[in-house]
């Protein structure tokens, strides 16, 4: 603009003032004939009327940038600003959830279907059962014996911690007094005995000794006689043959005497062996009875004890029996199909006598009460879409006939390929999409409860 400046200062000044120019000149040669203060009027004039001329120029291009430069920053905003765009996709109708696939217990054999208790399109609450498995019977047989097991082990607990019955400590009571009176009888009788075998060895002895001094005097009589009659016979006295008699005589005493002292070492050795006999007999018979009298005292402590070892071992048992109940019951719980929420049967694969596969299931269940579309919105499209904004649905192949309304709830984490293929042969089926999850209104969610995966038309409008 410096530039323009200048050379407007100097192109003007000759242009347009051709006329002065030469006046000057003429002027100059004439100058003698023209006063000085003429000359500097005229000088004054020329000055005045340049600077009137730039000023005016320079006011004017000024003028001009100011006004482009503000019409330029009053369209720039409407330039950049763009309408907010309406996205369009394709997508699925499914129940709030997903739908859920039931499925039976795998077994070593295969789960096998023994009935079925609900139709297809059946509405179910949470728990209600669905299918009940062919080795239900078994299990409940299962369960009832882990039942008795645990109220017998109940029982014998109660009876643990309620120690003997009384009849029984009664009778333990009178065993012990038996024992008792049988070990003192015995030890009187075998006293008794051992006394009478001491007793008849003393009069044995007094009856032997008594009949050895008659027969020792027997003895002394026949000895003096033999003398007497030998002393007679030596004299001619007497015949030889009285003599022999006395000889005779002497020789039986002897004879009686010594068989009488034989006879009492006999007996006293007979005698002292029975008592001693008596005696190791009454040692035994006390032996044994003390100890079944002791035994019989310890058992009735031991039906009267309340011992804590026993209550543990049977509270262990008790809760062993527990543990085989619950793990029956757990088992019992596997033979039971239940639907784990509130909804309803979309689709049964599976009837009485069928194996379960792991591909279908025994059946689909979905809360069709509430409904959503999954819309696989574009890669490319994905940053205008925002939680909360409204949204119309509509069937692509006639399924319903309205436009249903729902609202913008979840958008995916994931980027993944389309499920949802369109009727157009030249679309790209390995584009790059997001699943956003519609919710629909209940009214619009009625309308369509019973068209799980039907295809739709999704358009998510700006807020």
């Amino acid at each position: 603009m410096g530039q323009s400046l200048k050379s407007s200062k100097t192109a003007l000044p000759e242009s347009n003032f051709p006329l002065q120019n030469s006046r000057v000149e003429s002027l100059k040669s004439s100058k003698p004939a023209l006063p000085d203060s003429s000359f500097r009027w005229i000088m004054t004039a020329l000055v005045l009327g340049v600077l009137i001329t730039a000023g005016t120029i320079v006011y004017g291009l000024k003028s001009t940038k100011t006004g482009a430069s503000e019409s330029t920053s009053s369209t720039a905003p409407t330039l950049s600003e763009k309408e907010p765009e309406v996205v369009s996709a394709l997508g699925r109708i499914e129940p709030v959830g997903e739908v859920t696939k039931l499925a039976a217990t795998p077994t070593m054999g295969g789960a096998k279907i023994s009935r079925i208790l609900v139709p297809e399109g059946a509405k179910v609450k949470a728990g209600d059962v669905i299918a009940i498995m062919d080795d239900y019977d078994r299990k409940v047989a299962a369960l009832l014996a882990a039942r008795e097991s645990v109220k017998v082990a109940r029982a014998n607990l109660s009876v643990v911690k309620a120690g003997a019955k009384i009849g029984e400590i009664e009778a333990q009571k009178a065993e012990v007094n038996r024992a008792n009176s049988e070990f003192r009888r015995k030890i009187t009788v075998n006293e008794a005995s051992v006394n009478t075998l001491g007793k008849q060895l003393q009069w044995e002895k007094i009856e032997q000794q008594a009949t050895i001094q008659r027969l020792e005097a027997e003895l002394k009589q026949a000895a003096n006689d033999y003398r007497r009659y030998r002393i007679l016979a030596d004299e001619g006295a007497i015949a030889l043959a009285d003599l022999e008699q006395r000889g005779l005589n002497v020789a039986t005493a002897k004879q009686r005497l010594q068989e009488a002292q034989a006879r009492l070492m006999k007996t006293e050795a007979t005698l002292e062996e029975q008592i001693q006999q008596q005696k190791a007999i009454t040692q035994k018979d006390a032996e044994t009875l003390y100890q079944q009298a002791k035994e019989a005292q310890a058992n009735l402590f031991k039906v009267s004890e309340v011992r804590n070892v026993d209550v543990l071992k049977s509270s262990s048992e008790l809760n062993l029996a527990l543990a085989e109940f619950n793990q029956a019951k757990t088992d019992l719980e596997t033979s039971l199909v239940k639907s784990p929420i509130d909804g309803q049967i979309l689709k049964i694969y599976a009837r009485p006598g069928e194996k379960v596969t792991d591909a279908d299931g025994i059946a689909d269940i979905g809360r069709t009460q509430q409904m959503m579309v999954v819309a696989e919105v574009y890669e490319s499209d994905i940053r205008n879409i925002k939680p909360g904004q409204p949204a119309l649905i509509k069937s692509e192949n006639g399924s319903f006939p309205d436009e249903l309304e729902g609202q913008v709830r979840v958008i995916g984490l994931k980027i993944g390929k389309k499920d949802v293929l369109g009727t157009d042969p030249s679309a790209d089926i390995d584009a790059r999409v997001v699943e956003v999850k519609i919710l629909l209104r209940p009214e619009s969610s009625k309308k369509v409860e019973g068209l799980t995966y039907a295809k739709v038309l999704v358009k998510i409008l700006p807020n």
